[in-house]
């Protein structure tokens, strides 16, 4: 009966130690009882008691194979989880097209909330930096839902935004950017740095949270030096915790470029590295004058921006599923093949 993964890793997992104990257990007693059974030529030869032994081990058999499937059960449901993720890290940074890049960021980040919100999933900003007519330079949020991974790990890309700004007098459509990235935070971080690769920097945290926030540097920014890899934290109110929440995201993060880099240098071809979800690819294009959004990878559009009910509201349920659909049948495309 062959197990999931090594005995010393399951004694090692809070989930299966027992049963890999009790596994162990049932091991060594059933090489105590194989004893009784002795060659019916032996003169210590007892019919009955072989008999009993045999009962025995049928019935130890009987429970090992019990302990071995109830870990492999939670090692299995370990790695869908470990798969999507219920949490993520969700990072938003205006592109180009300055005030309006940063104004598209916002409606972006209040866009994903709002659909959190209506899937009764809970979302967190972890810092930001904001322009002074309100627009996000960059914001980090912290989303938690089952298997939320699932259903936003096509947002990754570049999002593409053509509209006449507010601040536009000759009513000329400007084509603005911004860039999402999303973090899958698993339970299971494969990935150890060195200390004096980390730098931190303390400031103060602004926004609301009263004087304490302003007058003491809770705020924690940490620095990976060999890739310049960098993740502000603020939303705890103490520096120790945010510390260990910008640590849990810098290693996701440096963990992410690694099986990112290892996915790029195998891959067959420029399409096999889209389901890692390229930044640098402008995945979606949102196109206010004619209310049309499309997704170029799927080749697929859908209306009402911005009415009741609009995608920019939060309903963008019919995108996931059709990207989610794609992916089932065979794979989401490259944005590349319709420039």
């Amino acid at each position: 009966m062959e197990l999931p993964q090594p005995l010393a890793d399951l004694k090692q997992n809070h989930k299966t130690s027992f049963f890999a104990y009790e596994y162990e257990r049932l091991l060594k007693q059933k090489e105590e009882v194989s004893l009784m059974l002795l060659d019916s030529d032996s003169p210590d030869y007892d019919a009955s008691m072989a008999e009993m032994a045999k009962e025995e081990m049928s019935l130890l058999d009987q429970q090992i194979k019990g302990m071995v499937d109830k870990m492999a059960d939670i090692v299995k449901e370990e790695e869908e989880a470990d798969q999507y993720p219920s949490e993520i890290i969700l990072e938003v940074r205006a592109g180009a097209g300055g005030d309006e890049a940063a104004l598209f960021a916002s409606q972006l980040a209040t866009m994903y909330q709002r659909y959190t919100e209506s899937k009764g999933w809970s979302s967190r900003l972890v810092d930001s930096s904001e322009t002074s007519i309100g627009g996000f330079k960059q914001a980090s949020y912290e989303m938690r839902g089952p298997e939320i991974y699932k259903y936003f790990k096509y947002e990754m890309g570049i999002h593409r935004v053509q509209r006449i700004p507010a601040t536009e007098k000759s009513g000329r459509i400007h084509t603005s950017t911004a860039s999402i990235a999303i973090l899958p935070m698993r339970k299971k971080i494969n990935f150890e740095v060195p200390p004096g690769e980390i730098e931190m920097e303390l400031s103060r945290s602004g926004g609301a949270g009263g004087q304490n926030v302003n007058k003491v540097e809770t705020a924690v920014r940490l620095i990976h030096k060999p890739t310049g890899i960098d993740v502000r934290c603020t939303s705890e109110r103490s520096q120790l915790k945010n510390r260990e929440r910008a640590m849990q995201i810098l290693l996701a993060k440096l963990e992410q470029k690694k099986i990112e880099e290892d996915e790029s240098k195998f891959a067959k071809n420029r399409k096999d590295q889209i389901g890692t979800g390229d930044r640098s690819e402008k995945i979606r294009t949102y196109n206010f004058p004619q209310d049309r959004i499309t997704d170029h990878r799927i080749k697929q559009s859908w209306h009402n921006i911005e009415g009741k009910g609009g995608i920019m509201e939060g309903y963008i349920q019919p995108i996931i599923d059709a990207l989610l659909a794609a992916e089932a049948s065979g794979g989401v495309g490259s944005a590349e093949d319709d420039e």
